[in-house]
């Protein structure tokens, strides 16, 4: 790759990011930890012993989706992800809508977060210490600490959240070998897998709170452009993650489950749902541990706070790059190669919203959490949707190599059940958020309400700004040539893009060429 000229402007650290590194981001988004000790126990009142099993059809299903989504990962190399597919696929205006969704979706999950974290620390430290926290602080702190996260190094981050994902999940592994070893309450079973028990009226319920235990898997596509060869570490990282969160995700509801006895499991979950899992180390491993899992849940959102941190960075850049954000976002840091001005600027969202909650004496928990993460669940699935719909429509318009299970079958079938996903989520909507109907009600229409918006502004863009509209989510120019011009009131793109990622239909030695208007109008 020839060096870049000395005055050009300094670009995201390429050829950065392994397999693991990036697998680090996507399942810390997830927090396996805190979902599991935080929502898994209600997941079991509501469905009974067959829980695990609502957590493997989840898997299945985002598996199916990941065949479409990997594929097409291979032929589009736009720094957009999501927005990108979709644009290519179903056209420019959705594809626009589908970024305002984005950037809704992953604040959304990241900035409700911070309630999390302020009262999850509140109770470590009431647990653990004896001594009440205010979470406001708290909060605000943790505001400042994931700035500084993102404004390192990728690497850097991504050996931060390594760190943190070992110790989350060790506890759980800790957990789960306590209970093998001592053979559970009753002796290990797996009746509580038979169909008479999965096929209950908590079925619907299971399943929403395991799809919404999944949420950030897909972000692997966001780090295409720093990753080691991308055209296999992108893809091998979004099954990876997939399939490690659905294992164990199972597994360690499973092991809970005997933990108790299928018999007690239910009852002990309704008297207590979040002291669950510490009832179940305290007596399998030790008091110790009950304490040491306080701690690491403070650690696990910490960790899914700086995974969507740094999506939502890049997510902002691609947009900045593409000129319909203010280019001052797509500044990136000379010496730690990081999109700064876009993770300050997300920093400062983050506190207004985390303030207006605080002056509003809105609790952390029930409100500032629930309440802002429920239209980011929603939007990112919403998202997934569209990206599945998108791929049969991408590959009818291009010569490509790949088989009709990959680009038909795979994504209409992942269509089709992500839908299903999405109404019962929607459906169920009153056990996330605890709230009334006309709140329900507001939440539920953010994400179609943004979608709206972002159509709008798509019409307004051709009208006002066809130059902009007109290279929404192009293909970057090859390595090998020099890249053209940016468009008037559009930032250029500087970051080469590794040649090994070139797509299938491209030419050798050319730029694959971008689809014809018709195509994306």
């Amino acid at each position: 790759m020839s060096a870049p000229a000395p005055d050009a402007p300094p670009g995201l650290r390429t050829g950065t990011l392994t397999t693991a590194d990036i697998s680090f981001f996507v399942v810390s988004a997830a927090a396996p930890l805190t979902v599991m000790a935080g929502v898994a126990p209600v997941a079991i009142l509501l469905g009974g012993v067959g829980a695990p099993v609502g957590y493997l059809l989840a898997g299945l299903t985002l598996t199916v989706f990941a065949v479409g989504f990997t594929t097409m990962s291979r032929h589009v190399r736009s720094a957009g992800a999501f927005y990108a597919y979709i644009a290519r696929g179903l056209g420019t205006p959705i594809g626009i809508a589908a970024a305002l969704v984005a950037m809704l979706g992953y604040n959304g999950m990241e900035i409700g977060v911070y309630g999390l974290l302020g009262s999850a620390t509140s109770d470590t430290a009431a647990a653990t210490l004896g001594h009440d926290v205010p979470w406001l602080p708290v909060s605000l702190a943790g505001l400042l600490l994931i700035w500084y996260g993102g404004y390192r190094s990728i690497d850097f981050g991504a050996k931060v959240l390594g760190v943190l994902l070992v110790a989350e999940t060790g506890i759980l592994v800790l957990l789960a070998g306590g209970v093998l070893l001592d053979g559970g309450a009753h002796g290990l079973s797996l009746g509580g897998l038979a169909p008479a028990h999965v096929l209950t009226g908590g079925t619907a319920a299971v399943l929403a709170f395991a799809f919404a235990a999944f949420t950030g898997f897909e972000s692997t596509v966001i780090y295409r452009r720093e990753a080691r060869d991308p055209a296999r570490t992108v893809p091998r990282a979004t099954y990876l993650a997939v399939a490690f969160l659905g294992l164990f995700y199972a597994f360690v509801v499973w092991t809970v489950i005997q933990a108790f006895g299928e018999d007690e499991v239910v009852r002990a979950a309704a008297t207590d749902p979040g002291g669950l899992f510490f009832a179940a180390i305290t007596t399998y491993v030790g008091p110790w541990a009950a304490d040491l899992m306080h701690v690491l849940i403070v650690t696990s959102v910490l960790a899914s706070l700086l995974a969507f941190h740094n999506a939502i960075n890049r997510y902002t850049l691609a947009l900045a790059e593409e000129g319909v954000l203010p280019r001052a976002f797509g500044r990136i840091h000379p010496r730690h190669r990081s999109p700064y001005v876009a993770g300050a600027a997300q920093t400062a969202l983050g506190a207004l919203v985390v303030l207006a909650f605080a002056l509003a004496g809105a609790d952390p928990y029930q409100q500032l959490l629930l309440w802002v993460n429920t239209p980011g669940m929603l939007g990112l699935m919403v998202l997934q949707l569209l990206a599945a719909l998108a791929v049969p429509f991408f590959f009818r318009r291009i010569p490509h190599d790949e088989g009709v299970l990959r680009t038909v079958v795979a994504p209409v079938t992942a269509f089709v059940l992500l839908a299903g996903a999405i109404a019962l989520v929607a459906g169920h909507v009153d056990l996330f958020t605890g709230a009334s109907t006309a709140v329900n009600t507001v939440l539920l229409s953010v994400t179609p309400a943004v979608f709206l918006l972002g159509l709008l502004l798509a019409y307004r863009l051709r009208r006002t700004r066809p130059e902009v509209y007109a290279r929404f989510a192009a293909e970057p120019s090859e390595p090998s040539e020099p890249s053209e011009p940016s468009a008037p009131g559009e930032s250029p793109c500087p970051h080469p893009t590794s040649s090994s990622s070139t797509p299938a239909s491209a030419t050798p030695g050319r730029p694959a060429a971008p689809l014809s208007p018709s195509a994306t109008d």
